[in-house]
């Protein structure tokens, strides 16, 4: 969209606020584009990634954003955390989309508010069905603690992901009623307990899926390894 400057009043050659700003925003834009800040694994600072031919603010999932190829990451609207954002944003699909894995190579690098006049927000546009990014799905942690409120101990079994949340929800009940009573008696010296918590992507390697065995007999196994 080709946006006329009004000069209207403030004499030849001049701007108006509003046209200023505009002028700001588009130097911001360039500034950020021809120096952009290069992203490092790790840092939990926001984002700016490819989605299409846009420019997306993301926010990196603490804990899980060190990985050089993959991360998990959150689209947020370009003018987080201010109240009138999250409205704007609600409205153009920013809230519903969840934690997503995100290629490092889509990484712009650090975000920049220059990068906001190229977000689908800027346009008016509502973010588009195909991201480009598969969501980033919920785990379950089976863990063993040992008993002296140390909290020292090791993670029994991690499965994932789970595609839906209910799945996970399903196999944490059924677990839970499995060491209901057991938990202190299962592995010597811990007491084994089971957590949901989000899909560590870049450890793929070191969950067992949970739709190629039952969770229980997983369970079985890990406990059996552990006593062997």
């Amino acid at each position: 969209m080709i946006r006329r400057f009004r000069r209207c009043g403030h004499g030849p050659g001049t701007f108006t606020p509003e046209d200023q700003a505009v002028v700001d925003q588009f130097r911001a834009m360039l500034t950020a584009l021809r120096n952009p800040e290069p992203w490092t694994p790790g840092s939990a600072r926001d984002i700016a990634v490819r989605v299409g031919p846009f420019v997306e603010r993301a926010h990196p999932r603490p804990g899980d954003d060190h990985d050089p190829e993959m991360i998990t990451v959150a689209l947020v609207h370009p003018d987080t955390p201010h109240a009138s954002a999250y409205a704007h944003g609600r409205q153009l699909g920013y809230t519903e989309r969840g934690w997503l894995r995100c290629e490092t190579s889509a990484i712009l690098g650090f975000w920049q508010p220059g990068y906001a006049l190229l977000t689908h927000a800027a346009a008016g546009l509502p973010l588009p069905d195909d991201l480009g990014m598969d969501p980033a799905y919920y785990a379950l942690y089976i863990e063993a603690r040992k008993r002296d409120d140390s909290r020292d101990g090791f993670t029994l079994l991690r499965l994932g992901p789970y595609t839906q949340t209910r799945h996970a929800q399903q196999d944490h009940d059924r677990i839970t009623a499995v060491l209901s009573g057991r938990e202190t008696t299962l592995v010597s010296g811990h007491r084994v307990s089971v957590r949901y918590a989000p899909f560590d992507v870049s450890n793929h390697q070191r969950f067992a899926d949970p739709y190629e065995v039952d969770a229980v007999a997983l369970l079985d196994a890990a406990v059996a390894g552990v006593s062997a």
